[in-house]
């Protein structure tokens, strides 16, 4: 594990493969940890690619340098966050692979900062257009009441008291059953009881329903900009489970007018809202060919 101190971070990562050349940074969702791409990696490692993998702002070991900065958790700021890891570490190009939340940031990265992301594959997360998030019908709202459930008192109580167990409901219900061993929660959960995670945690999901939610004033010109940006001009390759129960598999269908220079949709049968942990064999080789292409 490294680290390097941006502006408002101190960022934790995990570093492999070659050092120079190509490089990929592997961005988490949530409730999920770097730990997660081990297997991705490994295949990108062993064709020549370099791999990043930060802890996202709120996963501990990464922590806040002050207590003063609000817990933000928007997708700008956290696109922002790569891009200050990456000036750190000295990579102007470089390529992003992301699930769920990190999809989110991949998609934000390929809107704001084009001329430093050569391409994206993102997973489990359809491209939202100016950054917007629309709720959906009414199966898909269904699925989302762990967000709804945030935006209650009680219910944030809960995630603070327990933020592990909330973890756990979502890796038992987002895919079809036994597709994890407990080791695999244990390991990617292990940080989550730090109090930051349930702050980021709340401020994702009860900001998009609230008023009054934490903001930070720094970000407010990123956020500007994505307003106005409909169209992606960075070739992307978006993976779906067939069997998401999450993000429900018709809200990535029917997005290519989106992209201007390069886009493929791969559906996985039988996997869930984790394509990535579920099948890392054909999501390495797919997010490989996509690299290769580029």
């Amino acid at each position: 594990m490294y680290f390097e101190q941006t502006e408002r971070l101190n960022i934790a990562f995990e570093r492999e493969g070659a050092s120079s050349g190509k490089t990929v940074f592997l961005l988490h969702g949530w409730p999920d940890a770097p730990v997660g791409w081990k297997q991705v990696a490994v295949t990108l490692q062993e064709r020549g690619f370099g791999t990043v993998a930060p802890y996202l702002r709120g996963s501990y070991p990464t922590e806040f340098r002050s207590e003063e900065t609000p817990r933000f958790a928007g997708a700008v700021a956290m696109a922002q966050d790569v891009i200050d890891l990456a000036d750190k570490l000295g990579i102007e190009r470089f390529s992003v692979v992301g699930h769920d939340w990190g999809a989110r940031i991949a998609y934000t990265l390929a809107a704001l900062f084009p001329e430093r992301v050569q391409a994206i594959a993102t997973l489990a997360l359809a491209y939202q257009p100016r950054g917007e998030f629309h709720l959906g019908s009414f199966v898909q709202s269904k699925q989302f009441w762990y967000q709804f459930f945030q935006c209650t008192d009680a219910g944030a109580e809960a995630v603070r008291r327990d933020p592990v167990g909330f973890a756990r409901i979502q890796w038992d219900t987002w895919s079809p059953a036994g597709w994890f061993a407990e080791e695999d929660f244990k390991s990617a959960s292990r940080y989550f009881d730090r109090p930051d995670w349930a702050e980021i945690t709340l401020n994702a999901y009860r900001s998009r329903y609230l008023q009054g939610e934490a903001v930070d004033p720094r970000y407010d010109e990123l956020q500007a900009r994505l307003r106005n940006i409909v169209e992606l001009t960075v070739p992307t390759l978006m993976i779906q489970g067939g069997s998401d129960f999450c993000d429900l598999p018709l809200a990535s269908e029917g997005q290519e007018k989106y992209f201007l220079n390069g886009y493929e949709r791969i559906v996985l049968n039988g996997v869930g809202h984790f394509p990535h942990r579920e099948a890392p064999a054909e999501v390495g080789d797919a997010i490989l060919r996509w690299l290769s292409f580029i």
